[in-house]
């Protein structure tokens, strides 16, 4: 059993079932009704969210265990949600396939974090929309909540690079109150991204 089958074996939902605050305030910028990837989704709620707020939501990520937890939270709420468990590494993003595609808390290491990205961004269909909420190097400071490896952490400026070829609406470092679940709360240093392919 990996990691994140054994974070997420337990009867409640590690970060709980709420979706990000990021998302939330800006659901409104993805396009309506659209074809949305949720990228290392963990336990679901963003992707059921998405599904409620009438999108076509495929989540992947590498724990059978949360994506099973998805299925089970999505019947709660009456919607739909493709579900993949794979490893980012191995998983093919399609080109021009998805009109946005979501990273909430996706920490990945280099080089698999920059060639994701870059597969997001040929991923998108002329119009689509990027959004990203991490953890920044200054987080190891506040230790509430991400990895404890600074390679994983995310800066603005790599961010830009790795994201090359869309223009940000938001690309920004900041702190803000984090509250989801046991796994994130309290005080913490973020790096926010909404990006929109040409």
């Amino acid at each position: 059993m990996n990691f994140w089958d054994q974070r997420y074996e337990i009867d409640t939902f590690y970060y709980g079932t709420a979706p990000n605050d990021f998302l939330r305030e800006h659901v409104g910028d993805l396009p309506a009704g659209g074809r949305v990837l949720c990228i290392g989704e963990g336990e679901g709620r963003n992707a059921v969210f998405l599904a409620k707020q009438g999108f076509v939501v495929t989540a992947v990520d590498l724990s059978r265990v949360g994506m099973e937890k998805l299925q089970r939270l999505a019947a709660q709420e009456h919607v739909q949600v493709t579900t993949v468990v794979a490893d980012l590494a191995q998983f093919a993003i399609v080109p021009g396939a998805w009109d946005a595609i979501i990273a909430i808390w996706c920490h990945l290491p280099q080089p698999l974090r920059a060639q994701v990205h870059s597969a997001s961004v040929s991923g998108l269909a002329p119009g689509g929309v990027f959004l990203l909420e991490a953890y920044t190097p200054r987080q190891l400071e506040f230790g509430t909540g991400g990895p404890s490896v600074v390679e994983m952490l995310m800066t603005a400026d790599a961010l830009r690079k790795e994201l090359a070829g869309l223009k940000p609406d938001i690309l920004a470092e900041t702190e803000r109150e984090v509250a989801e679940g046991a796994g994130h709360h309290g005080h913490s240093a973020v790096v926010q991204v909404l990006a929109r392919k040409a």
